[in-house]
């Protein structure tokens, strides 16, 4: 799945397959400029900030089981979003400042480290990582992903995949090659 926000005329978080199919609203009411996403991939939980409302809130995959992590006017000046084991990470873009935020207690916020700038932050360590299974997407043996001449997406599960093309080019009535 990919997750993702929008703030144009209807705020909302969404979701929708790879291949840009299914696509759901997960968040769609008391949300005004949502700005940052993180997911727990273990959890399964989407995180937000919301720099209008000055919170950041968290919802299941699905939309529900709703809370609210932490509010204050502290949140406008956040930027970027990052989940690990207990705790959200996040930029202060004020003061330049990593911030760690208790997930399960959002009042203890502690800051790590000062930046020179950033407006992105992520976590790379081996646990945060999803394990990968065999895929609709793997190469073929030509080497061609899924099979597809240029482009394979993952469709609505690992089993199923969707052949795009580069642009300029066109899906044949194979599903499969680019003309």
């Amino acid at each position: 799945k990919l997750f993702f926000t929008d703030y144009g005329n209807a705020a909302k978080v969404e979701r929708c397959d790879m291949d840009g199919m299914n696509r759901t609203w997960i968040v769609d009411s008391k949300i005004e400029q949502p700005t940052a996403l993180a997911l727990d991939l273990i959890n399964k939980y989407v995180y937000w900030l919301d720099i209008y409302l000055e919170s950041v809130e968290v919802v299941d995959y699905q939309g529900r089981r709703r809370q609210t992590i932490t509010k204050g006017r502290q949140i406008r000046h956040l930027c970027g979003l990052a989940v690990f084991e207990n705790n959200l990470y996040t930029i202060n873009s004020d003061n330049l400042s990593i911030l760690r935020i208790n997930r399960y207690n959002g009042t203890d916020v502690q800051a790590l480290a000062r930046l020179d700038n950033a407006k992105e932050i992520r976590v790379y360590q081996k646990r945060t990582q999803a394990a990968v299974r065999s895929h609709a997407c793997e190469a073929d043996p030509s080497g061609m992903p899924g099979g597809c001449s240029h482009i394979c997406l993952l469709s609505s599960s690992y089993k199923a995949r969707t052949c795009r093309c580069r642009t300029g080019f066109i899906l044949g009535s194979d599903g499969r090659s680019c003309k």
